[in-house]
């Protein structure tokens, strides 16, 4: 069996008597685009931070291309694009400034890739880092993730602050550019509306008070969904 492009392997995470996701265990293939949704304080931004590195679980074990999460090689790091919520960008520099910074520890980043990104999110590259709105601030976000040619992407809430234009630009830039890539891209896509990802996911990840409470190819919750609904027009009928 091919190794799975993420992994969970019974992890959980803590602070003190406060548990933030209980014991999972999760595998996401090689090219699926998983939305991972919850409500707010659900537990999605721990668990990307915990596939990402950021946070440490308090036991079990987050994996990436298969290579431990908290001791990511820089081969593994090359292929990872990352957006998350609250951006931590450098405010003294300009976009391009910040972009080309950020590009200098990516063997597979272009300039030319970045200036096309920057054109189709409509980003200004000369503005000021500090002088950006936030939704142009998560639009940098979006470029640094992307201008490396990630083979994982893991976005957290990555269109809460775009207006409903930018949020539909955005996600036919996600999907419909850099059609050339040999293999597609495995994505991890968090939000609390699932009608922002509806259109675009093969899967869905449901989060619920920390724990997963659904894991299924998106075409099968659908179904069931479609299933159910049948179901109760039937019921009614006969009532």
């Amino acid at each position: 069996m091919n190794t799975p492009a993420l992994r969970l392997q019974q992890l959980s995470l803590s602070y003190g008597p406060h548990t933030v996701l209980q014991p999972t265990s999760l595998d996401i293939p090689s090219g699926a685009v998983v939305g991972l949704v919850g409500r707010n304080g659900a537990g999605k931004s721990s668990l990307l931070r915990c596939w990402a590195g950021l946070t440490p679980p308090s036991s079990g074990q987050a994996s990436v291309l298969g290579c431990d999460s908290m001791d990511l090689s820089d081969a593994v790091r090359e292929r990872l694009g990352l957006v998350s919520q609250a951006p931590d960008l450098l405010p003294w520099l300009t976009v391009w400034q910040h972009i080309e910074y950020i590009g200098s520890f990516y063997a597979r980043w272009t300039a030319e890739r970045a200036h096309q990104l920057c054109q189709r999110l409509a980003l200004s590259e000369t503005t000021k880092v500090s002088a950006l709105s936030g939704g142009d601030q998560q639009k940098l976000e979006i470029v640094l993730a992307l201008a490396h040619d990630p083979d994982v992407l893991l976005l957290d809430e990555p269109v809460s602050n775009l207006d409903p234009l930018a949020r539909r630009d955005f996600m036919r830039l996600l999907f419909e550019w850099d059609t050339e890539r040999a293999a597609p891209r495995t994505v991890v896509i968090s939000s609390h509306l699932l009608s922002d990802l509806e259109r675009v996911i093969t899967h869905l990840v449901m989060l619920k008070d920390g724990q997963v409470v659904i894991n299924a190819p998106w075409d099968e919750v659908q179904e069931q969904r479609h299933q159910a609904l049948e179901d109760l027009f039937v019921s009614e009928a006969q009532a």
